[in-house]
């Protein structure tokens, strides 16, 4: 408590007369701020803009869709994340729009914390297929690639939605118009793929950099880190998480990564195609790639850019162009216990974690 109090001391010593915005891209570090009320702790002058880090959120419809399908249409036996289970998809009313809704009627679908869980399931039931409906960004993809090299069972296929995080943020900084002065880097992926994936933002963009922890400690030290950047004129990527995130990241989990999964062009919800963005089985798995062995629910026709329903602003909100209260159907048609949006569904989202925080208002209300 004493070394974040310094910091917010350092903080409050700052003075930029004018509104500064600092991206932080990670989901946890979006709860973490929210939970510990850092916001209300900051210089008025700083604002905290989330970024495109829920993998829940920006997991194509067409999917979610499809994991849907199999569980409902192909008897699988369908396992995922907990969070994707809630995740809604753009149907016809009175059709089943969530994997939730599925288990509801009657499909086997089981949320699972592992990769490890799935195999688990699938040698517990071998003579039924089990697809592992696998979501999320570097953190969690290196584990599947680890249990993929290891071995699985011939009955368990992957349906792989593996992203990329820094692509998103390079495509924001390409765009000419970010929406913010500075960037907090995920630790997390940091500590699989290393810090320096982040030097692009410093070396290509003038922009400030630093790779943060998930406690009040390392962030507020990352937030004075940039803000003494943008101060000075100094631009460099700095690692406020030595800790764990070290240079070079974690090499086994890349040779994992690199041994079972080619780096493609991905589709993110609400978002569209971020070139090299997103991961897929190699050829030599196909055997256990859920996108060969059950194509008929691969419709092409569900691949609209990732649309979100009717209404909402989650890729608006991903994106850091609003914050979640400013979505039009925030707290009114969308709430956790109905969520109309995926960010509203994650822990990760932020829609959902300012709703935890207590922000129970849109904006214009």
């Amino acid at each position: 408590m004493d070394e974040a109090r310094a910091w917010l001391d350092k903080l409050h010593a700052l003075d930029f007369g004018r509104t500064v915005k600092i991206m932080n891209v990670c989901g946890g570090h979006e709860r973490s701020i929210t939970h510990a009320g850092l916001r209300g702790a900051l210089p008025k002058w700083l604002e905290l803009v989330p970024g495109p880090g829920c993998p829940v959120c920006v997991c194509p419809e067409e999917d979610v869709y499809q994991a849907i399908q199999l569980a409902l249409r192909d008897k699988v036996i369908l396992v995922a994340y907990g969070d994707m289970l809630r995740v809604p998809v753009n149907v016809r009313k009175g059709e089943v729009r969530s994997l939730a809704e599925a288990q509801a009627a009657g499909a086997d679908v089981r949320p699972i914390a592992s990769p490890l869980d799935a195999r688990k399931i699938a040698r517990e039931n071998p003579g039924r297929p089990v697809v592992f409906f696998a979501a999320g960004f570097e953190t969690t993809t290196a584990p599947t690639a680890a249990m993929l090299a290891e071995g699985v069972p011939p009955n368990l296929a992957i349906l792989l939605s593996g992203r990329l995080t820094w692509p998103a943020v390079a495509m924001l900084l390409d765009s000419g118009s970010p929406g913010f002065d500075a960037l907090v880097a995920p630790g997390h992926v940091s500590t699989v793929m290393g810090p320096e994936e982040w030097r692009f933002v410093v070396d290509r963009h003038e922009i400030p950099c630093a790779v943060a922890g998930f406690g009040t400690e390392s962030l507020l030290a990352s937030f004075y880190s940039v803000l003494r950047q943008l101060k000075t004129g100094e631009r460099f990527l700095d690692n406020c998480y030595t800790e764990v995130a070290h240079p070079g990241g974690n090499p086994t989990a890349q040779r994992f990564m690199n041994a079972a999964l080619d780096v493609v062009d991905a589709n993110w919800r609400g978002i569209g195609v971020i070139p090299n963005s997103g991961y897929a089985l190699k050829p030599a798995l196909a055997q256990h790639d859920a996108r060969v062995l059950f194509p008929d629910h691969a419709d092409p026709g569900r691949r609209r850019a990732g649309e979100m329903p009717p209404g909402c602003d989650c890729a608006q909100v991903v994106l850091g162009k609003i914050y979640p209260n400013q979505c039009r159907i925030y707290g009114k048609a969308c709430t956790p216990r109905n969520p109309v949006g995926p960010c509203m569904v994650s822990d990760e989202g932020a829609c959902r974690i300012w709703w935890a925080g207590g922000v129970r208002v849109a904006a214009d209300a």
